[in-house]
């Protein structure tokens, strides 16, 4: 993290990240050190911190409030985005830099909730598991592969409670899909297929040639927080950086935790064994492709290999950009595949079932079919946020903790497997200049990348690995 002082800040934040041992010896709220890291109060009313309070940050936040939660800080960068949450919470004290608010208010709340930007995610939440408070991440958990896996092993480091903001994972769809497939309705699933119409930003472009002036009420240099120094441009807030590998995940990113989670639930899935990706061109003009590996490709299709425990390959297609698969042939012509934009099918031995964003209206194929099987698997009634607050008032190693729908150690692995699809994307675009200087080589495209999950690594491409973890602006540490 910068080691000067931060426009808007009156506090050096010299390695805070840098240094866990600091943060889990020095900053402790008191009940805690009497009663153990993870122990919320006696009041049983989690207190929150809210890092990104506009936009999906605003009603992560306000779902809290429906449980036994209070909102006592808010942070943001942007006083625009933030003038709603200030509006609703009035009585939380509000910061611009989450690293000053950790500093000075870490007695005083249990619980930090982030909805940043995608590329400030992990050192967020890294920063507040390190002062033994429980975290709620949006998804996706993390910009890349090594800060997912680093996420996952804090949680359970640091003993606090956690989830992120999947809130499919917490619906009824995805429990009857488990026990269609349970119940061995569809039989043995060999493939899947996952679409979205995202992206819904620019994606494929150049960055822009012209600076624009930043806004007053925003902090550019906090936005950018861990990435690459640059000028502030036009449009690219509040929305637009997510088409941006600097900042976002692509359409894969945003889109992935919602629709790949029914079947890496369903299924029981971990880490792919290998991936493959093809893209879709963008013309600079009538006869030239551009080439701009800064910018998600407006479409892709990935193809993924998960093992199974009885010792079979199931094959996950990713299509995204309005790329869908070929319809079931057991699903009408008129009859709406996934919904609409978005959609999951599970082809099995025995038979095939969709679901739209979220897993929500889970239907078997043909949807004529009518199969009854017990329920078997606990709903989730009080919703993904008032669950997560119950489980932090529990305590990590509470029955209400155990039951959460998101914890990291399945969204981390989820994360992964969503974020592998993205590396080989950003493979296709890796060039070499050819032996006589006359144009490039692209050694990523038309490969099969060979993953090994345990150790982080793409064991048949190396220049591949350059995705697992990207290089954090000096100053910036994820402090492990």
């Amino acid at each position: 993290m910068p080691e000067k002082k931060n426009e808007g800040s009156h506090v050096s934040r010299r390695s805070f990240l840098r240094n866990g041992a600091l943060a889990a010896a020095g900053f402790m709220i008191v009940p805690r050190h009497v009663l153990g890291r993870g122990y919320v109060a006696p009041s049983d009313r989690l207190r929150v911190a809210a890092v990104g309070v506009g936009g999906k940050g605003f009603s992560d936040i306000t779902g809290f409030a429906e449980g036994p939660a209070d909102i006592n800080f808010l942070c943001d960068v942007d006083t625009r985005r933030a003038a709603d949450a200030v509006k609703r919470f009035p009585k939380a004290k509000f910061y611009t830099d989450f690293r000053e608010m950790f500093e000075k208010e870490h007695k005083n709340f249990d619980a930090v909730s982030v909805s940043t930007p995608d590329h400030q995610h992990a050192v967020a939440a890294m920063g507040a598991m390190q002062l033994g408070k429980h975290v709620y991440v949006q998804k996706p958990l993390t910009h890349d592969i090594f800060e997912a896996r680093k996420l996952t092993e804090a949680a359970k480091r640091y003993k606090v409670v956690t989830q992120m903001g999947n809130q499919g994972a917490s619906g009824d769809g995805v429990r009857q899909l488990m026990e269609w497939y349970n119940a061995g309705v569809i039989g043995d699933v060999h493939t899947v297929y996952v679409w979205t119409d995202r992206p819904v930003w620019p994606q494929g472009i150049q960055w822009p040639k012209s600076s624009a002036p930043v806004p007053s009420e925003l902090n550019w240099d906090l936005w950018l927080g861990t990435a690459p120094k640059k000028d502030y441009v036009e449009g690219l807030v509040p929305f637009n950086w997510r088409g941006w590998w600097d900042y976002g995940t692509g359409a894969l990113g945003d889109m992935g935790c919602h629709l790949i989670e029914p079947p890496f639930r369903v299924l029981g899935l971990g880490y792919p064994t290998s991936v493959e990706a093809s893209v879709g061109s963008v013309y600079v003009d009538e006869f030239k492709r551009g080439y701009f590996p800064e910018s998600c490709p407006p479409s892709s299709h990935v193809i993924m290999k998960f093992p199974t425990k009885k010792g079979k390959e199931i094959t996950m297609h990713w299509m995204d950009g309005g790329i869908q698969p070929e319809r079931p042939e057991e699903l009408g012509p008129n009859e709406m595949m996934g919904d609409g934009g978005n959609g999951v099918i599970f082809i099995g031995t025995k038979g095939k079932m969709m679901c739209g964003t979220y897993g929500k209206d889970p239907k078997l194929l043909p949807t004529s079919r009518q199969v009854k099987v017990a329920q078997t698997i606990a709903r989730v009634p009080e919703g993904h946020y008032v669950q997560w607050v119950n489980a932090a008032i529990a305590g990590f190693d509470s029955a209400k903790a155990k039951a959460l729908s998101s914890p990291f150690d399945i969204a981390g692995p989820l994360t992964e497997s969503i974020l592998m699809g993205n590396l080989a994307i950003r493979s296709y675009d890796v060039r070499e200049a050819k032996p006589d200087n006359k144009g490039f080589n692209y050694p990523g495209r038309y490969i099969k990348l060979l993953w090994d999950g345990p150790n982080m690594r793409i064991t048949n491409f190396d220049p591949a690995n350059q995705f697992v973890k990207r290089t954090y602006r000096d100053g910036w540490s994820l402090g492990v």
